[in-house]
């Protein structure tokens, strides 16, 4: 059965809308829960208007750095204006706006639900851990249901109105710039907040961990809502339109050559059905009262990649599409599911790992870190196996098909790893979702039954972001490669064009390609350490902040009744600090890529995104797991082993969770996005390289 593209891309549309469809009434559904205590709704209200405080000031920044890069776009790609047709630079430049857009919106939606959801799964608590679980999981499905129709949409609608891939490769690089600064902003504002809160709170005082007598308690709920909503939901919303940009840059291409257009609705039919399987395993997600919410939160991805396996099988049979580029996506999924078992397995507070680190707290926080480091980087090698080996199976099994089909393989190897981002992201959600009903629970005095059912959640749902993070982490190794693949298809383009030489690949004993790997591979890295620094000026801030108050403000450190701390005095400092360092970092990639271009050349470019993708992939796998396990550490201490809470593992305990919270919060999730835009950059200005280069 044949259909043509249009046929395809009307279809993600309807799917689209029915993702919208099923957000609005989870959206309901979460809403019309009981909430009728007056203290959560205050603290409730004080969070949600403390995080819609700082994105509309972090959007407000964001959008004039998006209005520069704009203009710059415009004058100079996807050819200067002196060189090419003014309409395919207003183009490029409309499409990049267009995906900084849809990016923010994806933040916007995450914390509209959220800052619901954590107050009715705070009084759901009280009720039993199965409506608490329901109403954290629905919220995160919220966001998962309408970032991945709006990714869907977009591309579409890209592709659509201009039928143009390089445009596709602009809405992509404005949807990573957009995810690139949200993502390190609000995890600088977040991480600023938690390790002050910690580290003043649990470490000096002993009190606990959301006490309300803790002036950075509120500053620290807002910032699970700036950094792991919506600064993840920016996240996730790039790495799905670059997994489909990748891919359909290349599908497209290969059909041009053999006038079909049978690889580009193959893309469309798989990222479609993907969302499809993913609205099925929203609304069937069920937990039984009384049962394990991992064990919930990673029945629901399998079922979910089982519901996609199923679907894409059939709709290539009746399609007529490829079987080997089916094989391919369906590598893809089961590798990322073998990556989120690999993290599941070194941050999981029942497995070895966890155990290992608590016992060594006994020892004092040296060993702590020690035995995290250690355990983190031990974690690396079976994600970068599973993602080599994926990458090279695909290559492998769609190099008989034909010029093309190898690289493109590896691009829908992508696509299938993140087919189901709709639970993905529903399950990431979940997890700062229950953080705050946990503090909720703790600052409205709900009880020690609801505390214990909220640190149950809360547990789970660190576990399940560590598996997503890898999943994530997984998919943009996968897309760069494609999008390496997707950089030479653009400059053979451009090279044939201005009459110069195509490319093949990139030889590493090639000096100008060795000097662009080096830089590359040392680019993530300082990028991190620009994050945690980031991180530890502005907490530096704050700590001084929060024992002035406790100094000055009589009565606060005795919880006498009516002495509230100046709560915003540290949402203010922890705004102000992610707004003055979100640009620097995300610039400093972007800067570089160009002068290595500029340097040298195309070849160079190669090795810089080449060396930038290994080091990447090895930063940000080992900093996620790193930062999971001492969060979980922490957390199996709390819940009474190893002396329990307040005792001295409990103290070495706390000390590896602000070590690991910039770890997994900040620099790590960012450090993917950072890999897509450069891959982006070096792709849309492939033409300028090649015509200004010093040793190109």
């Amino acid at each position: 059965m044949n259909f043509d593209l249009t046929f395809f891309q009307v279809a993600s549309i309807v799917i689209s809308i029915l993702a919208f469809g099923a957000a609005f009434w989870l959206y309901k559904w979460v809403a019309k829960q009981p909430s009728s205590n007056a203290r959560i709704a205050e603290v409730g209200k004080l969070i949600r208007n403390g995080a819609n405080t700082f994105l509309a000031k972090e959007y407000k920044t964001l959008a004039r750095f998006c209005a520069v890069a704009a203009v710059i776009i415009f004058v100079f790609l996807p050819s200067p204006l002196w060189q090419g047709k003014i309409t395919d630079n207003i183009v490029m430049a409309m499409a990049y706006l267009f995906g900084t857009v849809f990016s923010a919106i994806a933040g916007k939606v995450g914390i509209s639900i959220a800052t619901i959801a954590n107050i009715k799964s705070a009084e759901a608590s009280t009720k039993g851990i199965r409506p608490s679980f329901m109403s954290g999981y629905r919220g995160g499905a919220v966001m998962g249901m309408a970032v991945v129709g709006s990714s869907l949409l977009g591309v579409t609608l890209v592709l659509l109105i201009t039928d143009n891939t390089t445009a596709l490769l602009g809405f992509s690089f404005g949807a990573s710039s957009l995810a690139l600064f949200a993502k390190a902003g609000g995890g600088i504002f977040t991480k600023t907040a938690d390790v002050s809160a910690d580290l003043v709170g649990k470490v000096e005082l002993g009190i606990p961990e959301d006490d309300p007598r803790n002036p950075a308690v509120i500053a620290d709920n807002v910032g699970d809502n700036v950094g792991d909503v919506a600064g993840m939901g920016a996240d996730l919303f790039d790495s799905n339109v670059a997994s489909m940009s990748a891919a359909l840059v290349m599908a497209v291409s290969i059909d041009k050559a053999a006038d079909i257009s049978r690889n580009a609705s193959m893309v469309f039919c798989y990222a479609a059905i993907g969302l499809f399987a993913s609205i099925i395993g929203v609304l069937a997600a069920r937990m039984k009262e009384n049962g394990n919410p991992t064990r919930a939160l990673n029945s629901n991805t399998y079922v979910t990649t089982a519901i996609f396996g199923v679907l894409t099988a059939i709709a290539t049979y009746v399609f007529d599409f490829e079987w080997r580029i089916w094989l391919a996506s369906a590598i893809g999924l089961v590798v990322g599911v073998v990556i989120g078992i690999a993290s599941d397995y070194f941050t999981d507070d029942n497995k070895k790992p966890v155990h290992m680190v608590a016992k060594a707290c006994e020892s004092g926080p040296a060993f702590t870190i020690l035995s995290g480091v250690s355990y983190g980087l031990m974690s690396i090698l079976p994600s970068m196996i599973g993602i080599g080996v994926s990458a090279l199976a695909a290559y492998k099994i769609c190099e008989p098909l034909g010029e093309g089909y190898a690289m493109f393989g590896i691009a829908m190897a992508a696509v299938g790893m993140l087919s189901i981002v709709g639970m993905i992201i529903s399950n990431d959600a979940y997890g700062p979702i229950v953080d705050n009903a946990r503090g909720l629970v703790e600052m409205g005095n709900l009880g020690d039954k609801a505390l214990e059912i909220t640190d149950s959640l809360d547990s789970a749902g660190n576990t399940v972001k560590a598996v997503t993070k890898g999943f994530s982490i997984g998919a943009a190794g996968l897309t760069v490669i494609a999008l390496l693949g997707a950089f030479i298809s653009e400059v053979n383009d451009a090279a044939v064009e201005l009459g110069k030489a195509t490319i093949t690949g990139f030889d590493i004993i090639n000096p100008t390609v060795f000097f662009g790997l080096l830089v590359g591979a040392a680019i993530p890295p300082v990028f991190s350490a620009m994050l945690m620094l980031g991180v530890d000026r502005n907490a530096q801030r704050m700590v001084a902040e929060i024992h002035r108050q406790f100094k000055e403000i009589i009565g606060l450190k005795e919880g006498k009744e009516g002495v509230v701390p100046e709560y915003d005095k540290c949402i203010e400092i922890a705004t102000n600090g992610a707004l003055k360092e979100l640009v620097p970092a995300g610039l400093m990639t972007i800067i570089a890529t160009l002068l290595v271009g500029f340097i040298g050349g195309v070849q160079a470019v190669g090795g810089f995104i080449t060396g930038n993708i290994v080091s990447g992939l090895i930063f940000a796998l080992f900093m996620s797991n790193a930062g999971g396990l001492w969060d979980n550490t922490k957390k199996y201490i709390e819940a009474g082993h190893h002396g329990g809470k307040n005792s001295e593992a409990h103290k070495s305990g706390v000390v590896g969770d602000t070590v690991g919270d910039p770890f997994k919060d900040t620099a790590g999730p960012s450090i993917n996005t950072q890999i897509t835009v450069i891959s982006l950059v070096a792709s849309l200005t492939a033409t300028l390289f090649l015509s200004f280069s010093l040793f190109g």
